[in-house]
């Protein structure tokens, strides 16, 4: 399925596409949209009930007959030769309404029966039982078996729960000598969910063995200040900053910021190059890269070249180091720069120096740590 939404007196809601057949003179493969409201479409705009009402009058259909035309648009037709179809009507009205109830963070027909399974193993009441056989049975048939999200036992000890004793099973995978519920095959259901909770609980809480102590900190956020008359003599984490005035050697030529230097060596012209590392101010020396040729492939090559400045600048100020060394595993988030590629603003942005900046951290442990870094071939 596919997400979807409209705007309706302003306001966004969200809905699925499924796919669907329009019985118009040719059968039309077309989607059902299906939105949080109730409101379906199906090139008119009906509710559930009216949904069941185009299924019983044959404008939306999920098959096709023998030799029936099927339109795609613009795609193509073609004809339905020795055609299978996985749904029927009701199939599809039950899930079309559990898709409402998704969409409203409501649980599902699925989910209502879970509920009433917990409640039934909590209580073991007969009561309890049989509104678990209901809810079962609400499932829509095709799904059942996908309840427990055991491909292995599949829905077969919820099915033996809701059958009764000595009845024969009302659903699931079973096997053909499985004649009727029995005791003994009660008491296997609920040894199957008592040993699943246990698996459940041994996993919930497992953590991966490289796993921190302790959560991580907040994010620290890095970037945007500006001292017109220079930087002061104590600026905290602001010393991460590109723009921060921290000389760097790269290649026997020393930039005053990172920000100069990345910005030298993205133009491909030797002269501008020199402009740039000479510039009075970071800001200045982007300005001026800004109307020079880049260098080929630039844009693949830039975050690789970005990396390396961040380390030569920890590398050759190991009292930067250590501040960013202080800001722990807390995740970095960097609004110094205004590229959506290298910052981040709320949900905008991919926040590449942050990330880049949490890389180089993490190598700085390492190295304090005494673990030996792989290098990737010169």
């Amino acid at each position: 399925m596919n997400r979807v939404y409209r705007v309706a007196d302003g306001r966004r809601i969200d809905g699925v596409a499924r796919p669907v057949f329009i019985h118009n003179f040719s059968y039309h493969l077309t989607n059902l949209l299906i939105f949080a409201d109730g409101a379906i479409h199906c090139w008119e705009w009906v509710d559930l009930d009216g949904l069941r009402k185009k299924l019983d009058s044959g404008w939306v259909v999920t098959d096709v007959p023998e030799g029936g035309e099927i339109s795609a648009f613009e795609l193509g037709r073609w004809k339905a030769v020795d055609a299978r179809f996985g749904l029927t009507a009701e199939m599809l009205l039950a899930e079309v309404a559990d898709d409402i109830e998704r969409l409203n963070g409501r649980p599902d027909s699925t989910g209502r029966c879970l509920a009433k399974l917990d409640r039934y193993l909590e209580t073991r009441e007969e009561e309890d039982r049989r509104a678990l056989r209901e809810a079962y049975l609400a499932i829509p048939s095709h799904k059942r078996h996908y309840a427990l999200g055991d491909m292995d036992a599949k829905d077969r000890p919820l099915v033996v729960l809701a059958t009764d004793i000595g009845e024969r099973p009302i659903g699931g995978w079973f096997q053909e000598q499985d004649d009727t519920v029995t005791e003994r095959l009660r008491e296997w259901a609920f040894q199957y969910f008592v040993d699943r909770d246990r698996v459940r609980v041994k996993y919930e809480n497992k953590r991966p063995a490289d796993d921190p102590e302790e959560p991580p900190a907040g994010t620290v956020h890095l970037g945007g200040l500006v001292f017109p008359r220079g930087w002061p003599e104590d600026v905290g984490i602001a010393v991460l900053q590109n723009e921060f005035p921290s000389p760097i050697e790269v290649g026997s030529v020393i930039y005053p910021t990172v920000t100069h230097a990345y910005w030298a060596l993205s133009t491909a012209d030797p002269e501008a190059r020199e402009r740039i590392r000479a510039a009075e101010h970071p800001h200045e020396a982007q300005t001026l890269a800004e109307g020079t040729l880049r260098v080929g492939n630039w844009s693949q090559a830039r975050t690789a070249v970005m990396a390396g400045l961040l380390r030569a600048k920890f590398a050759q100020h190991p009292e930067l180091a250590e501040i960013l060394l202080s800001t722990g595993d807390a995740p970095i988030g960097y609004t110094g720069a205004d590229s959506d590629y290298w910052a981040v603003w709320g949900e905008r942005g991919r926040n590449w120096i942050g990330r880049l900046l949490e890389l180089v951290r993490s190598e700085l442990q390492a190295q304090r740590s005494g673990i030996e870094i792989p290098c990737a071939p010169a």
